[in-house]
């Protein structure tokens, strides 16, 4: 289980994404967030400033050297991760009219979101998957992300009929309140792979998880399925 809490967390409440957009050297800031009731808009954290474009300029680092293997454009089908026997289907998430990440439907414990604003697993960049930890029914489908260790094995199949294989390197939990977005999302040129759920300790007052859990992988093959 996820940071020691029940499967249910403080009555059972589905776990919801925000997502908001930043200034452009944060770029994507995501907060997996909960509450106790079914799935509705979560707040959006206050835009950064933009800052001026000297400014911005000035400690824009250079772009990251492309290595690494890496694929085309392609949508997700299907999560596998043989370690925590998990075998979903893909959903695609969006961003609604107030700026926050809908979450996958608290009432499918067995999906795992994509955020199809942002690069394609297998694609140079970080692609973004997220899951439920828990819903008002029972523990879904990354109860145990965080049992993963490095080494760990992601396969994920697209619609091209490749199988995107990823490594993991590490699990992190990090404070929702200080989430690290340019660790997480900062491009490396690379074809990488964030997994997300959340962690840690259940605030009642809060009504949701402290933490994130978040699983760092590159890609290290690819296969026809």
């Amino acid at each position: 289980m996820t940071g020691g809490q029940s499967a249910h967390g403080e009555g059972g409440s589905p776990r919801l994404l925000k997502l908001g957009m930043g200034a452009a050297a944060l770029g994507l800031l995501l907060i997996y967030n909960s509450v106790d009731e079914a799935p509705a808009p979560a707040a959006v954290a206050a835009p950064a400033p933009v800052a001026s474009a000297a400014a911005t300029a000035s400690r824009t680092p250079s772009p990251p050297v492309k290595r690494g293997p890496a694929l085309a454009r392609s949508v997700p089908t299907r999560l596998k991760i043989p370690q925590i026997v998990v075998d979903a289907p893909f959903t695609e998430l969006t961003l609604d009219a107030a700026g926050a990440l809908n979450p996958p439907p608290a009432d499918n414990k067995n999906l795992v979101g994509w955020y199809r604003g942002g690069p394609t697993p297998g694609e140079r960049g970080s692609a973004v998957v997220a899951g439920h930890v828990d819903t008002k029914t029972g523990p879904a489908v990354f109860l145990f992300l965080n049992m993963l260790k490095p080494g760990s094995k992601v396969e994920i199949t697209r619609a091209d009929k490749t199988v995107a294989v990823f490594s993991v390197d590490s699990v992190e939990t990090f404070a929702k309140d200080t989430f690290p977005d340019q660790k997480v999302y900062g491009d490396t040129g690379e074809a990488q792979l964030r997994l997300i759920t959340c962690g840690g300790v259940y605030d009642k007052k809060r009504k949701d998880y402290l933490d994130n859990v978040v699983v760092f992988a590159h890609l290290e093959s690819s296969h026809k399925a």
